[in-house]
C-alpha cells in the first residue's frame, strides 16, 4: 500500500537524519516524537515501512520499540538527541531547542 505524501515525507526526513538507518537505541524516543505529531495509525505505517526495509531482527526490534513507546515515556535526554538528529536532517516537526545535549 502506498503511503500518503505526508508519511512519505516523514520517511524521507528520517532517512536524511539517519542515512545509515535508525539505531535501535533511538527507536523508542523516535516513536515518542512521532506520537506527539501523528495518529497511532500513521506511526504504525511508518514503523511497518521501516521494518520492511530492515533485516528481520531489526524489523522485530522496530515493532517491539513501537509497542514499548506506547507504554513507557522515554528519557528527555534521549528525545532531545533524536530531535536534534532529525532537525539536522531537515525535520520540520522537531525543532532544535538549545542547550539540551
Amino acid at each position: 500500500m502506498a503511503l500518503p505524501p505526508v508519511l512519505r515525507s516523514i520517511l524521507d526526513w528520517l532517512r536524511a537524519g539517519y542515512p545509515e538507518g535508525v539505531p535501535p537505541v533511538d527507536y523508542i524516543p523516535l516513536f515518542a516524537l512521532l506520537a506527539s505529531q501523528l495518529t497511532d495509525e500513521d506511526i504504525a505505517a511508518i514503523a511497518d515501512e521501516l521494518a520492511a526495509a530492515s533485516d528481520p531482527a531489526s524489523a522485530e526490534a522496530i515493532r517491539a520499540a513501537l509497542q514499548e513507546a506506547t507504554h513507557h515515556k522515554p528519557l528527555d535526554v534521549d528525545v532531545a538527541r533524536v530531535r536534534s538528529r532529525l532537525a539536522a536532517g531537515g525535520w520540520p516537526l522537531a525543532p532544535v531547542t538549545g542547550g539540551h545535549d
